[in-house]
């Protein structure tokens, strides 16, 4: 006998996952910038899925007012999926926020701003987990880059080897 409470795949919304490995890749090459991307979307995530009146791009842009609640809310979320990890929301949102004033130091001390990323990885991971189970979406789970993900990694490798030479390179 088939299974009557067995959902059809088909009509399922499509929802790619991003991998942490993409993730990194993409917030060095873009200088940090595909980390506000991502607080967008997962925002534009949970304005779609609980039907929210917020403005997704003013939260990602003004972060520091609302990543710790994006944080809160990404726990709930997976932990009603079961995920068991947990993570402090306040002490990852002062680390996100603390290391990315650390970029007004003065060369080259300003690159350890780039390691504000690691801050969101649990985030990440435990959205990814609360997606992957929800079974309210078809996943996709592409090692791929889109295009979009090409240019990022070609414009992003010429700012940084400008960068890099303006850094350790004396002008004469």
């Amino acid at each position: 006998m088939e299974n009557i409470l067995e959902i059809d795949k088909t009509e399922l919304k499509e929802f790619e996952l991003l991998s942490i490995q993409k993730f990194i890749i993409l917030s060095v090459l873009s200088l940090g910038l595909y980390e506000v991307w991502w607080i967008y979307k997962s925002w534009r995530f949970f304005r779609d899925k609980d039907n929210l009146d917020i403005m997704p791009a003013a939260r990602a842009i003004f972060a520091i007012f609302f990543l710790n609640s994006l944080f809160e809310k990404i726990q709930d979320f997976s932990k009603s999926k079961g995920y068991t990890k947990t993570f402090s929301s306040i002490g990852y949102f002062i680390g996100f926020i603390g290391l990315n004033f650390a970029s007004k130091l003065p060369d080259p001390y300003w690159l350890i701003s780039f390691l504000s990323m690691f801050f969101l990885i649990p985030a990440l991971e435990s959205l990814n987990y609360g997606i992957k189970n929800s079974g309210e979406y078809k996943v996709i789970e592409n090692g791929k880059y889109n295009y979009r993900q090409i240019s990022i990694i070609i414009i992003g490798s010429i700012i940084w080897i400008l960068v890099l030479i303006g850094m350790f390179v004396p002008i004469q």
